[in-house]
């Protein structure tokens, strides 16, 4: 070839290789089955490729492999699709007869000639109608179709024109706009290889390679940072803290990963975004190590980002083709295999050894690997529940020391002595009409008992530490961000421009043909890459987004009055199979357990069915509402998803906490739901052990069932399906090549990454249940911490393993979760101050103790809070049928505060009631104001400055 004149030694002559491109176009045999390449001009005349029955294709004259690429002036005509310089794009085909060596394929993360490594993959299916057998062997045969490699000439397959088989129109369709596509990405420098369709159905992978120049220019525009020549030492701070941070890093050596480069180091390399300019500045030793595969992938999938197709509506980008299901997937390839013999090493398998098994579940996590091989926003998703669960070791520390300080005082405890003391002979009235009968408070004295366990002065103290604990957790993730943006040269990180998502541009295009004809929708796509400061006739306008505003409001308010009315179907349950159950001897005395605990497993199930209801009904919902970008949509996305399942996992607790038995009235004057059906009551201990209880198995049974088994299960439900599909597909195996699968093959039967969406939001919601009503459940945290050791190697496991290599994303933070976290922070304040004051008896015990005690105790207490009513006064036909108690009653108790039946004002609210009352609302400012004036004084010391000192001379625990 005549491009090997321009070439010397690595080095080339630009003026000799584009006069070489004017006077180089030759004519190719197109081989059956084989890609038909679209010439620039018709690429720029619309995309009008050869006709069905064309010999020959016109292809331009081949671009030596180390030709500099465009700047970025011309690289808005680069993406375009129609660019008037010719490309040089020669076709190579490999004789499937002809034997490969083995040294060629000793690496499945390159093309063919071992030399080029496969940046980014794309797959299709394609299927085709009454194809002719290619000539030759039909085994696995290859196209590659690359930037600047001089190949041999292609078999001949004999003379005449050779037909292609008939495709239906939607193939056809597909197939030219796959065939501009890439002719586009090799009009933007990239290299591809493909395989050819030789069969009638099949998948078929587009290998991608960026050489070095495109890499140099992408990263130039990207502006990435990369590491200079300059070196500077990080310093360490006062003789103290050196001490302290060596004894530390001593202790803490058996617990950190066996990864490289994962020790404190003092010196850092100086970052500078990379200019093609500035070469010198960099260590550049070797160009095809210098941008690590996870940048390499980035920086194609920018490419893929910005790249053309204007057969396809003038869409713009990968996303957009894969929504139209012109290709099925794109995605970056693992970096080999994880479980492969030998001791031949790479990221991908160290991760798995020191990172994603259980049995290194004590380890800390190799976040700075996690980083380099996943990307930034991956990396700071789990450094973030690395940090959250070595929080939780504290407070579930401090959780079972007030479990068992309840525990240890229970028999010291005198209100429920005096329940269980059966000389006190407290008789109450029926808790139903007409089945019950009347009742000894000493038959519920186990519930006494049990409620002193979570209802004790220790929990208040709880929930103040729990409410400071909250926000130091996220003062000291916002430093450790901080922190870590300044090793990850994350700091002025530039906000990315987003294009347009798909179903946007769907949509304004739309609109354009309803308002005009259809050259102003391709005027539209000629100018999808300007800048946002368009006319507003070709935007979305809130007119237009009406619709789909008003169906969100619509639908969420319906969706939460849902779960209002099952929430309320369920109190409906329980109180009429407590008066079923009321009615049988047998029965009557297991009533309020079997009724609370068949409760809450309905509820149980009810949550994880709707959960994933509502995840689907909000990705609906904001797909109607038609957001520009991913950015805009994701959060959108999590905002309605985290309402809907907040709600739902939520809304049963909170009835119990502060609506359960409220609202029943009185003996005399009960309030009925239904006909004979009254409201139910709190048990005599109070509504804080149902809470607990309600608390307990709500959480353990979303943590268990949800977020461990269907993680757990339906991945690899999903393989097996996928896997068992693929063998039965006809003409889609091959028996040699499924012995030795290429990296590409095994990455695509992975599950595809769907984002960090689901792992925040599992623990967005456990974050609710350890902060909200801790008060109530003080082993919460202990929970939490033993679901989030096994959750972290989970999603590790599956990161690694079971999920295709997610696209490496560079983010500042972890976005709108943290404002989520801080309104759940703040919120938890007022939620425990109102679970203090209401649900438990810590203020009316106050009370109680200081105001209307003889002897400052509690003695006495329980008859203090218990009102009397005269039995004379029940309704007729309320009075209970049968009655065994052993004597007659004339008074029974009911737990109030009102005015005796013998007062001037029977069964008024009587003066401790309004007293309580005033404590009660008291206690809720008083604790928040302490609240608040605690968090005041901790945040200036959780904002200093993170990285002053060595890197280990603040003990944070970043790789838990």
């Amino acid at each position: 070839m005549a491009v090997s004149n321009c070439r010397e030694a690595g080095k080339f002559d630009l003026a000799c290789v584009q006069e070489e491109e004017e006077n180089m176009d030759f004519d190719i045999p197109l081989l059956p089955g084989s890609p038909r390449r679209l010439s620039p001009r018709a690429v720029a005349r619309g995309g009008q490729g050869p006709k069905h029955g064309q010999q020959n294709l016109k292809v331009p004259g081949p671009r030596a492999p180390g030709l500099p690429g465009s700047s970025n002036q011309d690289s808005e005509q680069l993406f375009g699709g129609g660019s008037s310089h010719s490309c040089s794009v020669i076709n190579n085909y490999l004789d499937a007869n002809e034997p490969v060596s083995s040294e060629a394929r000793l690496s499945r993360m390159h093309f063919h000639d071992n030399q080029r490594k496969v940046d980014y993959v794309l797959a299709y299916h394609y299927r085709k109608r009454g194809a002719h057998p290619s000539h030759g062997s039909p085994g696995h045969s290859l196209a590659i179709v690359s930037n600047g490699e001089t190949g041999k000439e292609p078999h001949a397959g004999g003379p005449g024109d050779i037909e292609l088989g008939p495709l239906d129109a939607l193939e056809e369709e597909r197939k030219e706009q796959r065939e501009e596509f890439e002719h586009n990405l090799m009009e933007a420098g990239l290299e591809l290889e493909k395989d050819l369709e030789s069969k009638n159905q099949g998948s078929i992978f587009v290998r991608i390679h960026a050489p070095w120049q495109v890499l140099a220019r992408e990263a130039e525009f990207l502006k990435i940072k990369v590491p200079t020549k300059k070196m500077y030492e990080i310093k360490s701070e006062g003789s103290i803290a050196k001490k302290f941070n060596e004894i530390l890093k001593r202790l803490s050596s058996p617990l950190k990963p066996r990864v490289p480069d994962h020790s404190d180091n003092k010196m850092k390399n100086l970052s500078y975004p990379f200019s093609r300019e500035k070469m010198y500045l960099y260590n550049i030793q070797d160009k095809d190590t210098f941008f690590d595969n996870a940048t390499r992938s980035r920086i194609v999938h920018e490419i893929l980002k910005r790249t053309a197709c204007s057969r396809a509506n003038n869409t713009m980008g990968i996303n957009s083709l894969i929504a139209n299901n012109i290709y099925e997937a794109a995605y970056p390839l693992h970096d080999g295999e994880y479980d492969s013999p030998g001791d031949d090493m790479n990221d991908r398998k160290l991760l798995y050894q020191e990172w994603a098994r259980y049995g290194v579940f004590y380890k800390f996590q190799p976040i700075d690997l996690i980083r380099k091989y996943f990307g930034e926003k991956i990396g700071l998703y789990f450094a973030w529940l690395g940090l959250y669960t070595s929080f939780l070791i504290p407070s579930s520390v401090i959780g079972v020391i007030v479990f068992l300080y309840g525990c240890a005082t229970i028999e010291e405890d005198i209100p429920s002595k005096e329940m269980c003391d059966q000389q006190n002979a407290f008789t109450m009235c029926p808790l139903c009409d007409k089945s019950c009968d009347y009742w000894n408070l000493s038959s519920a004295c186990g519930t006494a008992r049990a409620s002193h366990l979570f209802d004790n002065p220790a929990t208040v103290f709880f929930s103040i530490f729990m409410a400071l604990w909250a926000t130091m957790f996220l003062e000291n993730w916002k430093r450790l961000q901080m922190r870590l943006g300044y090793f990850w040269d994350l700091t002025g990180i530039e906000e990315e421009q987003e294009h347009s998502r798909p179903e946007y541009e769907t949509k304004v295009r739309e609109k354009m043909l309803k308002e005009s004809d259809k050259s102003v929708v391709q005027k539209l796509g000629a100018n999808t890459t300007e800048s946002e400061d368009e006319d507003d006739e070709d935007k979305l306008t809130w007119k237009d987004r009406f619709p789909g505003y008003l169906m969100n409001f619509a639908s969420i308010l319906f969706m939460i009055a849902l779960t209002f009315s099952i929430v309320f179907g369920v109190i409906v349950y329980r109180i009429t199979t407590a008066a079923a159950l009321s009615l049988n001897k047998a029965t009557r005395s297991n009533v309020r357990v079997t009724v609370t605990a068949t409760a809450v497993i309905i509820n149980l199930v009810v949550i994880l069915i709707l959960d994933e209801i509502y995840g689907a009904v909000a990705k609906w919902l904001t797909k109607i509402e038609v957001p520009k970008t991913e950015q805009t949509f994701e959060e959108r996305l999590i905002l309605k998803a985290f309402l809907l399942k907040f709600v739902n996992a939520y809304s049963p607790i909170f009835y119990v906490a502060f609506f359960k038995g409220r609202f029943v009235g009185r003996p005399g004057s009960y309030v009925y739901v239904f006909d004979g059906y009254r409201m139910e009551e709190c048990a005599p201990g109070g509504c804080l052990m149902e809470l607990c209880i309600q608390l307990s198995i709500i959480m353990l049974g979303k943590q268990l069932i949800q977020n461990n088994i269907f993680e757990i299960g339906v991945p690899k439900l999903k393989k097996l399906f996928r896997k068992l599909k693929d063998e039965t597909e006809p003409g889609e195996t091959d028996s040699a090549h499924s012995k030795h699968p290429e990296q590409w093959d095994l990455d695509y039967s992975l599950e595809p990454y769907t984002g960090l969406t689901p792992e925040y939001m599992e623990m967005i919601i456990q974050f609710g249940f350890v902060t909200l009503f801790v008060a109530s459940f003080p082993l919460a945290p202990v929970f939490a911490l033993l679901n989030n050791v096994i959750e972290v190697r989970l999603d590790a496991k599956k990161f690694v393993t079971e999920l295709r290599r997610p696209d490496a994303v560079r983010t500042k933070d972890i976005g709108i979760w943290f404002d989520i976290l801080s309104g759940i922070g703040k919120f938890s304040v007022i939620i425990n101050a109102f679970v203090i004051a209401v649900t438990s008896d810590f203020i009316p015990r106050l009370v109680y103790q200081y105001t209307y005690s003889h002897n400052g105790t509690l003695h006495g207490f329980v008859n203090h809070t218990l009102s009397f009513f005269n039995v004379s006064q029940l309704k007729e036909g309320t009075q209970p049928e049968n009655s065994q108690f052993d004597r007659e009653v004339q008074f029974c108790r009911f737990k109030d505060y009102r005015e005796p039946p013998w007062a001037p004002n029977p069964y008024e609210f009587s003066k401790q009631y309004w007293s309580v009352l005033s404590a009660r609302l008291a206690f809720v400012i008083i604790f928040q104001r302490t609240e608040g004036q605690l968090e005041g004084r901790e945040e200036p010391m959780a904002q200093s400055k993170p990285w002053r000192g060595h890197r280990a001379s603040v003990p944070l625990p970043l790789d838990l």
